[in-house]
């Protein structure tokens, strides 16, 4: 008898034309290392009275469904993640490439996906469709794995025993890695840095109509926020008297490799509050700034992601 492994998992996905019905073809299977996605209708105990100590059959609760995905940020398969966060990007270059797609905070209007995850030994094909991105999440650091956290809503899973989605399209998988990182503020390489987390919410608001099937009507962005930390070597007082004075900096988190691709995150107006600075022993001094991006006035937005690449486009 077969059973369930993770080592034999799949996962594809493709962009809907309409939210919360997925498109027959068009899939593109993506890397991923671990996934909660999954739907979960809880049960109610029964209150009523009157017919002894045992209690009646419990009642069903609402269906939900989403969960986390673990993917590696890489310079092709990420793609998919930032524009479901962000919106369709803005492409150019010309063939063969490279091609630049810059992806810009504050789209009123993000695309939903259709993700199957497939567990073929069972055999196990689950369809979410409505799949919306709340939050896209990573932390660099000087060495381990690279990947980020994909926070997801969905509208509804459907399950089946053969797939959905036909031969799924398949991309290369060009890794960045930490020893690809790099930070600066305002344009200069920012020194000292141990680790440095960076988080992109979409603050979804779910909207829970009176439906037959338990299901949400859909997901709108709210006000979206963009927040992280900086953990540094205590050296000097910039970015300490940048926070006493109030005043905003750009900060960038880029990756590149030698081939060419490049992922750059560019916060543009990035405001600090001023830290605790404990000498907590012998060991060098650390400081955290747990930092808030905002609107910048000249670019007219909050943040810009940049990703080069040899895909036309997504």
């Amino acid at each position: 008898m077969a059973r369930a492994q993770g080592a034999r998992s799949q996962l594809a996905a493709a962009f809907e034309t309409i939210y919360g019905t997925a498109p027959p073809s068009g899939y593109t299977r993506l890397p991923f290392a671990a996934s909660s996605l999954s739907a979960e209708q809880p049960l109610l105990a029964s209150e009523l009275l009157g017919y002894g100590r045992d209690p009646l059959a419990p009642v069903k609760d609402v269906l939900s469904a989403g969960g986390d995905l673990t993917v590696p940020i890489d310079a092709e398969a990420f793609a998919f993640w930032l524009k479901a966060a962000f919106g369709d990007p803005t492409t150019t270059g010309t063939s063969p490439g490279p091609y630049t797609h810059e992806f810009r905070s504050g789209a009123w209007t993000l695309s939903s996906m259709a993700i199957e995850t497939a567990l073929p030994e069972v055999p196990r094909y689950a369809m979410y469709s409505g799949v919306m991105l709340n939050q896209l999440s990573w932390t660099m650091q000087r060495s381990g794995l690279l990947t980020a956290t994909a926070s997801l809503v969905a509208q509804g899973e459907t399950v089946a025993t053969s797939t959905q989605v036909g031969t799924p399209a398949d991309l290369d998988l060009l890794r960045f890695g930490h020893f690809n990182g790099s930070v600066e503020r305002n344009g200069v390489a920012l020194g000292n840095v141990v680790s440095a987390q960076i988080s992109y919410s979409n603050n979804l608001d779910l909207i829970e109509t009176i439906r037959a099937d338990g299901r949400i009507e859909g997901a709108d962005p709210s006000i979206a926020a963009l927040t992280g930390s900086i953990d540094v070597r205590f050296a000097d007082m910039t970015l300490v008297t940048q926070a006493i004075n109030g005043a905003a900096c750009e900060l960038e988190f880029a990756y590149a490799l030698p081939t060419g691709e490049a992922l750059t995150v560019t916060a543009h107006a990035v405001y600090l509050p001023r830290p605790r600075i404990e000498i907590a022993g012998p060991q060098g001094v650390q400081a955290s700034f747990d930092w808030q991006a905002a609107r910048d006035p000249v670019t007219g937005r909050m943040a810009t992601v940049t990703l080069i690449n040899h895909i036309a486009s997504y």
